[in-house]
């Protein structure tokens, strides 16, 4: 088995993204201290002597969880360090493809104190404007963060928290986790016994269709990494086999507005976790797939079928090169539909009820129906050459000693504050609200969390010390 691994893809892209035309170039608010571009690589001043030290609060993470946590501890005037790993921006810079861009509108990203402004709220930026939109939001507040540092422990001992790190071990008083959940590609260990000579990349690792061999290629899982993956080779004249699994779709326009406008409008992503009987279940939903590339459009994938990609159900088995599927591709594919319907649906009723003057549109005619269920596919046959699995990423806390999680390995907690007392975590998909741990609402979890940890270092002081404070009345402070 051949797994690629690419280079850094830095220097790769450069301009060619943002040449295309159809994504204006960010611009972000000045504030009163914009900085040179040459100057915008400068970091936030490194605390000094981290092994050894002492914090009230450690960030751990730096993307725009880390960084929204930040602002609003600066904000009300708390000490604190912030660790990450590489750089600003590496998830996006490094994991994320040349075509990548976000699926939800640019007027959508709302960092604390430095929400989009740019020329083209109703686009999607790309990957280098992201990473840009984050590394701009670094020079704007000058939070006290360290790069290149990575936590490899955490434990709790004599009331204060023990961080141990490639840069050494300090302690705090709180710690923030704010890492995300995605940490691991996640691939299936059928894997293992497909061909050696095929090759085989994660859709963290894919780039553009020239990195891969020569002849077809079968992409696995059609979440948002999936489907757009499969659109990029496909448009790149790449033969495609796409194994389809039970992800949902959106359509990206409906009655003269983007979707994400209209159930913006209907207090979709202002409804919270507590609306919903299985919370559970609802953290684990998988996105539904929909792209902002050229502008944004919807991702059909029975038009891709149409124009020559090849469909097949969930992958079930794999033997060398003879590989077996589900018979649920038109499940699949109906399931998908049905769920876009029934979001115009939705929009539709939002419409009368507000009597708003919206152009009427035609509903969806599906282009493409499967003729028969393929169960199975001969990769040297078919000139299938390499493999891409979009088959998403696996949490990874073990670096966490504390008991803090359930069976899963999901954090327990209570919008981002836990049962032990100083410890939080932020960036989780339904933290609180749709738009936890997205550029949308981050900010607002964020601030909640320095609230609530304002208001015990309070009480650490009327207690005399934090570590003289007595856990259950830290851990019995109002969290609403």
């Amino acid at each position: 088995m051949r797994w690629h691994s690419s280079s850094s893809p830095e220097g790769r892209t450069g301009l060619g993204v943002l040449q295309g035309g159809s994504h204006a170039r960010a611009v972000f608010p000045s504030r009163g201290h914009r900085v040179r571009r040459e100057r915008r690589r400068e970091r936030a001043v490194n605390p000094p002597g981290l092994a050894g030290a002492h914090y009230p609060v450690a960030v751990v993470g730096g993307g725009q969880a880390g960084l929204s946590m930040s602002y609003h501890l600066r904000e009300r005037g708390i000490d604190h360090v912030v660790l990450e790993a590489g750089r600003v921006g590496r998830e996006w810079r490094e994991r994320r493809w040349d075509t990548f861009c976000l699926v939800t509108p640019n007027w959508q990203c709302k960092l604390p104190g430095y929400p989009y402004q740019g020329t083209d709220p109703d686009g999607f930026m790309v990957r280098d404007e992201i990473v840009r939109y984050l590394e701009d939001y670094v020079a704007f507040f000058r939070p006290p963060l360290v790069e290149g540092v990575t936590v490899t422990g955490l434990r709790r001992s004599g009331g204060v928290f023990d961080l141990t790190t490639t840069a050494g071990a300090f302690t705090a008083d709180q710690v923030v986790v704010a890492t995300g959940p995605y940490h691991a590609p996640s691939v299936p260990r059928m894997a293992e016994r497909l061909p050696s000579d095929v090759e085989q990349v994660h859709s963290s690792r894919y780039r553009n269709p020239d990195q891969l061999p020569d002849g077809g290629v079968l992409v696995i899982g059609t979440g948002q990494s999936g489907c757009q993956i499969a659109e990029d080779l496909h448009l790149a004249g790449r033969q495609v086999h796409l194994a389809v699994g039970g992800a949902p779709r959106v359509a990206r326009f409906y009655r003269g507005k983007d979707c994400v406008a209209w159930l913006d409008e209907m207090g979709h992503y202002a409804k919270t976790i507590d609306a919903f009987d299985d919370a559970d279940g609802v953290r684990m939903r998988v996105n539904h797939y929909v792209t902002g590339r050229d502008g944004g459009r919807d991702i059909d994938l029975r038009a891709f079928a149409r124009d020559g990609m090849r469909l097949y159900g969930r992958l079930t088995g794999v033997d060398g090169a003879a590989l077996e599927f589900a018979d649920d591709l038109k499940l699949n594919l109906d399931r998908a539909d049905a769920v876009a319907e029934g979001i115009k649906d939705a929009i539709d009723a939002h419409i009368a009820a507000q009597r708003i003057d919206a152009p009427a549109e035609a509903r969806y005619v599906p282009v493409w129906e499967p003729s028969e269920q393929p169960r199975s596919l001969d990769l040297r046959a078919a000139g299938v050459t390499s493999v891409v699995w979009a088959t998403g990423f696996a949490r990874d806390h073990r670096w966490i000693e504390l008991p803090a999680f359930d069976g899963r390995g999901y954090p327990m907690h209570w919008r981002g504050a836990t049962s032990i007392p100083g410890l939080y975590f932020l960036g989780l998909p339904w933290q609180y609200s749709w738009g936890s741990g997205r550029f949308e609402a981050v900010g607002r979890d964020a601030g909640f969390l320095a609230g609530h940890i304002e208001a015990s270092l309070r009480l650490a002081d009327v207690c005399g010390t934090l570590t003289g404070a007595p856990s259950e009345l830290a851990s019995a402070l109002p969290l609403g």
